[in-house]
């Protein structure tokens, strides 16, 4: 048994990710503003972290095996946590993402179109930090979400407080009414309505991962192995848009309609015109076996639509 706090972990796959600790016999303890109850059994401390003295005062002299940080999104939050958990916890492990990749956010190396991108394409040891920054703006930090991630990244790595990793997650699908981007389901009502989708002249493929695989791979990540660094989370094959709508095609029996966008008109969610799809080649060496996409994706589609027909509750 580990001693393991979630900071976050109140809906979707962070969620999940706590029942899943608990099924394993961790002993858990989830850290949130209170809005939303964490499952039976967890320990429950309120508080909002960006309020350093307020995580010091519900924290206690409270220490952990690992820290699972489900919402870390800036710089600022990242030097929060290193001055409240060093000397609290060995291992800290941050939930972060694909954006970090996104060359239409940052000035990034090129690649070759059908390279997936390695984890060394970001190097949050050497990825420059600005804390000066309006982070504490939700406006401009919602905007600069890849790049708070990066930044969040650099500044938990070079910290050396504990052992730092960073799961960088892939778009998310699955779980219907309990996937809280809502993407999927734009698609889905789109769909049931006729309505045209937007998507690009010609559409790139990207990565995904199914919500119940992300919460296993943060559960192997706290508590399975001792890596370090950031590690790419995605299920095996590359997706694109096209694939999505016909994968819910097929569950509404409904034929998507296509609208080409004009260049530099944006397009629907998961349309993308740029690369930045990930390997997750790392995890494997490490021992981690992903899930294919192409598996699982119609699963997804009939949670999605099934919960675009159920009553309002």
């Amino acid at each position: 048994m580990q001693r393991i706090c979630v900071i976050g972990g109140s809906r979707y796959f962070g969620k999940l990710l706590v029942q899943r600790l608990q099924a394993a016999g961790h002993q858990v303890t989830v850290i949130n503003r209170g809005s939303t109850p964490p499952p039976p059994g967890a320990e429950h401390l309120v508080a909002d972290r960006d309020g350093e003295d307020a995580l010091l005062a519900v924290l206690g002299t409270r220490t952990f095996d690992v820290v699972v940080d489900q919402v870390c999104y800036t710089p600022v939050q990242a030097e929060t946590a290193v001055r409240v958990f060093s000397g609290r916890t060995r291992r800290y492990v941050m939930t972060s993402t694909i954006e970090v990749y996104d060359p239409a956010t940052a000035a990034l190396p090129a690649v070759a179109q059908d390279t997936p991108v390695p984890e060394e394409h970001v190097d949050p040891a050497v990825w420059r930090v600005r804390t000066d920054l309006p982070w504490h703006d939700e406006a401009y930090r919602d905007t600069h979400y890849a790049e708070g991630k990066r930044q969040a990244e650099a500044v938990l790595t070079r910290a050396g407080a504990f052992a730092f990793a960073s799961v960088r997650s892939a778009h998310v699908l699955g779980g219907g009414a309990r996937e809280f981007t809502g993407r999927l389901a734009y698609y889905t009502e789109r769909l049931a309505r006729g309505a045209e989708i937007s998507v690009h002249a010609r559409e790139l493929p990207t990565v995904f991962i199914h919500y119940e695989e992300l919460a296993d791979l943060l559960l192997w990540a706290a508590t399975a192995t001792g890596f370090t660094g950031p590690l790419n989370a995605c299920s095996d094959g590359l997706t694109d848009v096209r694939d999505l709508a016909a994968a819910l095609a097929a569950e509404s029996g409904r034929q998507p309609v296509y609208r080409t966008v004009a260049e530099g008109e944006p397009a629907g969610p998961f349309s993308f015109d740029r690369h930045y799809a990930m390997s997750n080649s790392r995890a494997k060496e490490l021992g981690y076996a992903f899930s294919r996409a192409a598996d699982w994706l119609p699963r997804a589609a009939a949670e999605s639509v099934a919960a675009s027909t159920a009553p309002a509750a």
